[in-house]
């Protein structure tokens, strides 16, 4: 499967895009943050 063709999301902290990934496998309907980074800084953003 092409990279193109895996499935995308935009991410709540940064409004980046980021793709599916193998780790992400058994909870990608869960994953929010496209990192630890944008995960620890959610409470943050200004919205």
């Amino acid at each position: 499967m092409k990279k193109s063709d895996l499935p995308q999301k935009i991410c709540p902290v940064c409004h980046r895009p980021f793709t599916w990934r193998k780790k992400w496998e058994r909870d990608w309907e869960d994953v929010k943050y496209c990192s630890k980074r944008c995960a620890g800084n959610k409470r943050k953003t200004p919205h």
